[in-house]
């Protein structure tokens, strides 16, 4: 197989800082299996922890320690022998933090796995050697590329069940690489692995001498994590209005008025001009706060109160923009949507539109199509079920500030709620037309015409 060697050298100078993970993949493909086998490899399982996990594992029969105990932490979980719910783990190497957030398999969770991603610079995608790329792989990989997770690891697990045959790999990785390369996946990565015997997972394994490229934790540790653009617009989303109105809190300005929140995107100075959306109404920034201190300047990421120059009429769920680069408040919304509840979507259905901190009513005025997980074809639908992925246009009962989520992952991104009981019923990601080339929202959406 020809794959990127690093050495051991070319790791150790690898970045550094912190790098979200998540796994995903059909069932019994062995995620908690891998969770484990690279915690307990790389030294990250405290002793009582292991104790607890080899006396479970000898009073359910096993020979050995089940490692997959290290991440299944429900009853439910444990007793079934699936992951129902999404399990964040943490751990280091000496050199980088890892947040890993080990995601369900079984297709009735896949409103988890979209969670888990959602966030991820990395997601790594199990595969069975055994049977190859199925239903679920391709579901988990789409979602992957919906929501544009910058790398991309798929893991050709339980090479050892097929005697670390090369040439089964070679099927397999084919399959894997020819619908990435339909999905539009660039940054994809793939390497033969054995979770229950450790090949390839911390270090590489003499049993796939044929494997020329780095083992899971040296791969890890050479990818960059998603990188904040320090040249793109200013959003912040406003959470709260602060008006403590006390002396005690701001000596200078005994009737402060602050709006918390935090910096989506791009960087703000004082005297840098702004638009308060959907209003529309332009101010200046005077000052940036913290709890303990005045900055010269926030940026992506940042939780701050901003003090403007003029006394608008700001509230939650509105959003401060760089005033000559402002998102255009939209009233209608096309977009692709995880759907994530039991009961259909139907054409007509009255929803609840979250954007960032803002709320408003809103009517899915049309399904433009599904996903079909075989030929990446859209296919025409009355109504979209549990985990379909699919295209729709939304009516917003009051304009809100979206973006494209090819452009703006913070700012193209929502969730669309029941009214009634006041669940989640899909994740969203808003589909803005082009014009000439460019990248998509991601390409599958871009090349859908119904």
């Amino acid at each position: 197989m020809s794959e990127q060697t690093l050495d051991a050298a070319a790791v150790a100078e690898g970045p550094t800082g912190l790098l979200r993970l998540a796994t995903a993949g059909s069932v019994d493909d062995g995620k908690s299996t891998l969770v484990g086998r690279l915690l307990h490899d790389s030294k990250n399982v405290l002793a009582d922890q292991w104790d607890a996990v080899e006396r479970v594992s000898r009073e359910r029969g096993f020979t050995g320690a089940d490692l997959a105990l290290l991440t299944d932490g429900l009853r439910a979980e444990r007793e079934q022998g699936i992951t129902i719910d999404v399990a964040y783990r943490y751990f280091s190497t000496g050199t980088r933090n890892f947040v890993l957030a080990d995601c369900p398999g079984h297709v009735q969770y896949t409103r988890n796995t979209v969670t888990g991603a959602s966030t991820s610079d990395v997601i790594i995608v199990l595969v069975d050697v055994r049977t190859g790329v199925v239903e679920q792989t391709r579901r988990h990989l789409a979602v992957a590329a919906l929501l544009r997770v910058p790398h991309v690891i798929v893991v050709v697990n339980k090479i050892d069940l097929v005697d670390h045959d090369e040439q089964r790999y070679g099927e397999v990785e084919a399959q894997i690489r020819e619908f990435c390369t339909s999905l539009g996946i660039q940054q994809l990565h793939t390497l033969p692995v054995s979770a229950l015997d450790g090949d390839n997972v911390v270090e590489r394994s003499a049993n796939t001498p044929w494997y020329t490229g780095p083992s899971l934790l040296e791969l890890l540790a050479t990818l960059e994590p998603a990188t904040v653009d320090a040249q793109a617009p200013f959003r912040f989303s406003v959470q709260y209005v602060l008006r403590p109105q006390s002396a005690a809190v701001s000596p200078e300005h005994v009737e402060y008025r602050g709006l918390a929140g935090r910096v989506e995107s791009g960087t703000v100075r004082p005297g840098d001009e702004i638009v308060v959306l959907p209003s529309g109404r332009r101010s200046r920034i005077a000052g940036i706060d913290t709890a303990t201190q005045e900055l010269d300047s926030a940026g992506a990421g940042q939780s701050v109160a901003l003090r403007l120059v003029d006394d608008l009429d700001v509230s939650r769920g509105d959003v401060v923009a760089e005033a000559e680069r402002a998102p255009e408040p939209l009233r209608e919304v096309d977009a692709m949507i995880c759907w994530l509840a039991e009961v259909p979507l139907r054409s007509r259905q009255r929803v609840l539109f979250k954007h960032g901190s803002r709320t408003v009513p809103a009517i899915v005025t049309d399904l433009h199509g599904r996903l079909d997980l075989g030929t990446l074809e859209a296919e025409t639908a009355d109504a979209f079920d549990l985990n379909d992925i699919g295209r729709v246009s939304l009516r917003l009962a009051q304009p809100v500030p979206v973006e494209d989520y090819g452009q703006s992952r913070s700012g193209g991104s929502f969730i669309l709620i029941d009214p009634q009981s006041g669940g989640t019923l899909a994740a969203g990601m808003v589909r803005l037309e082009r014009n000439g080339d460019g990248p998509g929202v991601p390409r599958l959406t871009i090349e859908w015409e119904i």
